[in-house]
């Protein structure tokens, strides 16, 4: 645990101050053909001090947790902040304000395995593996778990305790056909700890099953046909155009730099079947997969809803950004380690789930292609984007057909939302993967399937 008492520290406060603690614990053990080739449990932690005066900001941290250093650390930013202010002279504001005091421990409360038991477990998959699918050529299994640990008080008067963990198992399965490789990618898991997610290894073997069929329908594949088609992005894909393509696009600081949305705000951007939200903690009654309830900043976390009925509403916001804008604080304010300072950041990010069923969705094509996996991408600031897709299938008469092999999608992202026509009734989070912006960090993304039309490449 941490040092979660912080308020006797605040006789060091002479500014706008935000003083945070922090412990992130990585665990990481990975498996490639049955043999262990990494195994380490990692903690990071430290204090860190960011400062506002007029308009110029002041930051400072220390690896060492003691009363004396924590002093030192808040001295030094507040320094930094008066320097900066001295020579730039911006005269700002002072910084809008949403209090929070909030408290959220998910420390599992079930026994916790070891190491070694950590490796036993994923080497009853990777023999499960060996005994099931004689057709692989290798495997890989990764167990990586992540712990954020922090406590923060701000001069404003917010408070907030938090530990936030996740878990994920990715399994890499390969195979070759007539020469050529294939290979599909998994991730099983998401928020809480290791024995919060997994139970028996066998809890897996059904969706190992369908990953080995995908792969199987993969390799006897065809290519899709280059060119603009009617689509079906499952989830997967719909969740991160929401969050590359769209969401990137909506942060308050990178609108500040130019992006496209500066000038889309009260417009129309998408279909009238899109509504699109950056979720704090909870969706539709239950908790997120990356749940957010006071930001870095020690602003209360709240839904964004950045389009609504296919107008763009609203951006996400730090106490920064919110000043510049004149805007309402959304609590988007997050930083990954202990001596990062807070950018705006999306916590879970997705398309509103609509009203149509996938069946009927893929009934209503006549000529275009189901995609349900991506691999990494793209997007930039205008909204254009190009996403890899490693799992697909075509459709024929309003029916699934051949699997396809790996492709790529591309376009611009609110001109791809003009064509949604349906939005499936079900709705699916993913939180595997880490947002690269600057600094990394744990977000979710998601929704429901989407129809849309976008261009494929081909072979």
């Amino acid at each position: 645990m941490i040092l979660k008492d912080l308020e006797k520290h605040k006789k060091y406060f002479t500014e706008y101050t935000e003083l945070r603690v922090q412990e992130n614990r990585n665990f990481h053990i990975s498996l490639v053909k049955g043999d262990v080739m990494a195994n380490s449990k990692t903690a990071i932690s430290g204090v860190s001090a960011r400062v506002y005066k007029d308009g110029a900001w002041g930051f400072a941290s220390h690896p060492a947790i003691s009363e004396e250093e924590i002093g030192k650390v808040i001295v030094t930013a507040t320094e930094n902040a008066k320097f900066l202010s001295s020579k730039e002279n911006l005269g700002k504001a002072n910084l809008p304000s949403r209090k929070a005091c909030s408290e959220n421990d998910f420390t599992t409360k079930k026994q916790k395995l070891n190491q070694k038991q950590l490796i036993d477990f994923l080497k009853e998959i990777d023999d499960h593996l060996i005994e099931q699918y004689h057709g692989l050529s290798s495997r890989s299994i990764i167990y990586s778990g992540l712990d954020m640990e922090k406590a923060m008080i701000t001069s404003d008067g917010s408070f907030s305790y938090s530990m936030i963990p996740r878990a994920f198992i990715y399994v890499i399965m390969n195979m070759e056909k007539e020469g050529k490789p294939y290979e599909l990618f998994n991730a099983y898991g998401g928020f809480g700890e290791f024995e919060d997610n997994f139970h028996n290894p066998d809890q897996l073997f059904p969706e190992l099953e369908k990953q080995y069929q995908q792969l199987m329908d993969k390799a006897n594949g065809v290519y899709a046909k280059a060119g603009e088609h009617d689509v079906i992005m499952d989830a997967d894909l719909a969740g991160i155009l929401a969050h590359e393509a769209i969401g990137h696009t909506t942060e308050a600081d990178i609108v500040k730099g130019g992006s496209v949305a500066a000038d889309y705000l009260g417009q129309k951007v998408a279909s009238e079947l899109v509504t699109l939200v950056d979720f704090a903690n909870h969706a539709l009654g239950k908790q997120c997969p990356v749940p957010v309830f006071v930001d870095d900043e020690g602003t209360k976390a709240e839904d964004a809803v950045i389009i609504e009925n296919g107008v763009l509403k609203k951006y996400m916001n730090n106490k920064e950004t919110a000043l510049y804008f004149d805007h309402e604080l959304t609590g988007n304010a997050r930083a990954y380690g202990f001596y990062d300072e807070p950018l705006v950041r999306m916590r879970n990010t997705a398309i509103l789930p609509g009203t149509s069923k996938l069946q009927e969705m893929i009934a209503s094509i006549d000529d275009g292609y189901y995609l349900i996996k991506s691999s990494n991408g793209q997007a930039d600031s205008t909204s254009e984007f190009m996403f890899g897709v490693t799992m697909g299938y075509e459709i024929k008469n309003g029916k699934l057909g051949k699997a396809i092999k790996d492709t790529t999608i591309s376009g611009v992202a609110f001109d791809l939302l003009k064509t949604v026509t349906m939005v499936s009734d079900d709705m699916k989070w993913d939180s595997s993967g880490m947002c690269g912006k600057k600094q990394s960090i744990p977000v979710g993304m998601g929704g429901p399937a989407i129809k849309c039309r976008v261009n494929l490449g081909g072979k």
